[in-house]
């Protein structure tokens, strides 16, 4: 009821900074008591697994679809190439093989989940998931062969986002709006923040088309067409696409 009333409040203001000042704060209340919620929930799920004695024979995973911009960027919800929206949390129990606060720093996808728990649970990981299994990582093993740059596609526009794709590696963040024909460029190590667009600097000309090559070999590995508006994705999986293709048609 509170809720309520104070939203009708803030809707009944005029525009301006009051409202969008009251706005903000009625929102991030919200998202904290969320994520207090969350905390404390999977606190109880941990101490359920130590009582019971099964914590040594339980892996927990927690983690997230997508990070979500709080005023950054002057920004909120998500969809963004940004850290914010891009990142997501991922954090792994396993009192067996895992040192408590210990940290991984390789790029580890969302994708990469089922293959991982298909490996962790002893079973084979089929050929056509795009993702590889991480439990080395999760050792602490190094692996010379892990990724060391992601792809990133957003077709659609809900909330006026335009569509862009680009990629992300250890250090940079490369970032092409297609609608609008704009590049942008960060230096992620001496701007994690991503306020100072590299790519009309000519200082970083040459890095900005090594990435560039680097953004066409990684969208072509995983079969995505530029032009494509998302209405026909090509996965990579062979099954899939051809579901697709009888159920909506072929675009081409």
């Amino acid at each position: 009821q509170h809720h309520t009333l104070f939203t009708e409040a803030i809707r009944s203001m005029p525009m301006g900074d009051e409202r969008r000042q009251a706005a903000y704060q009625e929102y991030m209340k919200r998202y904290l008591r969320c994520v207090k919620g969350i905390d404390d929930n999977i606190g109880k799920v941990l101490d359920y697994l130590d009582s019971a004695g099964l914590a040594d024979n339980t892996i927990v995973v927690y983690t997230a679809d997508q990070g979500f911009f709080l005023g950054e960027h002057g920004l909120y919800d998500k969809r963004f190439i940004y850290e914010e929206s891009l990142r997501i949390p991922l954090l792994v129990r396993w009192p067996e093989k895992i040192d408590a606060g210990s940290t991984v720093d390789e790029l580890v996808l969302n994708l990469d989940f089922p293959s991982t728990f298909l490996d962790l649970s002893g079973h084979g990981v089929p050929d056509d998931m795009q993702g590889a299994s991480f439990r080395s990582l999760l050792l602490g093993e190094e692996d010379p062969d892990w990724r060391d740059a992601f792809y990133y596609r957003y077709y659609s526009s809900h909330f006026n986002t335009p569509s862009h794709y680009g990629l992300r590696t250890d250090r940079f963040k490369l970032a092409y709006f297609d609608a609008l024909d704009a590049w942008e460029l960060y230096d992620l190590n001496a701007d994690p923040k991503e306020m100072n667009n590299l790519a009309d600097d000519p200082e970083w000309r040459d890095v900005l088309e090594e990435l560039r090559a680097r953004l066409v070999a990684l969208q072509s590995a995983v079969g995505d067409d530029p032009a494509d508006i998302g209405d026909n994705p090509r996965t990579g999986n062979p099954a899939l696409d051809r579901w697709h293709e009888e159920k909506y048609g072929r675009r081409d």
